[in-house]
């Protein structure tokens, strides 16, 4: 392979991923000569070790879907024009105990392996905030209330994907080319039990299967992980540089206070588990519960790394759409709960 050119042919200097991560190392190195860059550094190592492993977690089931669920399955369960077809995306999220920047991977497959484009976003909506391990850490901050978060983020992922059925069907976002046409009467129970039943355990094979879920695990890093690369720069700088007293004069329970907290969680939101803290401070702080939902929901329904990820592989009008129909809910909600949960 030339020196000069990554495992595609495409030449070094033009890989988005290696020209963020030199990035990165030279603000990481400047930081130990330059004070002023110091929080930066700090801020950015916090939000590494907040996510790297569900990065990993998400780029590794990633490729052990690109090698082994056949689209076949995809498209049978996340593809038909069907509201089951939403109720399964989101359950599924529900299933995913991963972060947002961990299920981006995941959402990406799927999206490969057939998923309708409405059931991409409604698990890219459903998996940070209604998982189940997330589920029991917003209980132990917020106790029951936090059921309420979870059961208004289900809501906004389900009513998001039914949303975006129709406007599929108006021709009014794309669909996904890699969805293929399964028979009414085929059985993903039956074809798994035959591929059990006809595989052979041999070195040979796991071997090929090693180079097939590696290179799927590759292919999406190279897709998803300079986006994120680059949502943690944006975060960590929005972390090191806006003062603390910011949150609390401006992020009461007002129009304002909402508007504020949407905007400042599209720019800091990194990982669930790590926005989980600040979502409850914000609360212990103001005693706004709408802010601290708004805060954890919208930082996935406006972040600029899912958004890109989504305009770039899956389409822009997708990517448009998504905030335009998922902020009025998220506001809304918010709303409510600080008028009736005070």
């Amino acid at each position: 392979m030339n020196v000069c050119c990554d495992a595609k042919g495409t030449p070094i200097l033009k890989n988005k991923l290696i020209i963020i991560t030199l990035i990165v190392l030279l603000l990481l190195i400047a930081s130990y000569f330059l004070s002023f860059l110091e929080p930066f550094r700090r801020h950015f190592l916090m939000y590494f070790k907040s996510i790297w492993w569900a990065v990993l977690l998400g780029l590794v089931l990633g490729g052990l879907i690109d090698y082994y669920v056949p689209k076949e399955y995809i498209s049978k369960t996340l593809s038909r024009k069907s509201p089951v077809t939403i109720f399964n995306a989101v359950f599924l999220g529900f299933l995913m105990s991963t972060c947002s920047h961990g299920i981006l991977a995941l959402s990406m497959q799927i999206h490969k392996k057939g998923a309708s484009n409405p059931a991409v976003v409604s698990f890219l909506l459903a998996s940070p905030w209604a998982n189940f391990t997330f589920t029991i850490m917003l209980i132990g901050f917020f106790g029951l209330k936090g059921l309420l978060i979870i059961g208004a983020a289900i809501i906004i992922a389900f009513n998001t994907g039914i949303v975006f059925m129709f406007l599929e069907k108006k021709g009014l976002i794309e669909s996904n080319v890699n969805t293929v046409q399964v028979a009414n009467d085929f059985s993903i129970v039956k074809d798994l039990r035959k591929r059990i039943r006809d595989y052979k355990l041999s070195r040979e094979n796991i071997t090929i299967e090693f180079k097939g879920v590696w290179k799927g695990f590759m292919e999406l890093s190279n897709m998803v992980l300079w986006w994120i690369m680059l949502g943690i720069i944006f975060a960590s700088l929005a972390g090191a540089y806006i003062p603390a007293h910011f949150f609390h004069k401006f992020m009461g329970p007002t129009i304002l206070g909402l508007l504020v907290t949407l905007v400042l969680a599209t720019v800091i939101e990194v990982c669930s588990e790590g926005s989980s803290p600040l979502a409850f401070e914000i609360y212990r702080q103001t005693g706004a519960l709408g802010n601290s939902f708004v805060f954890l929901m919208a930082g996935v329904a406006t972040d600029y790394t899912e958004i890109g990820l989504l305009w770039l592989n899956v389409g822009r009008r997708v990517a448009l759409w998504m905030p335009l129909v998922t902020i009025p809910q998220i506001i809304a909600l918010g709303l409510i709960a600080n008028i009736f949960l005070k």
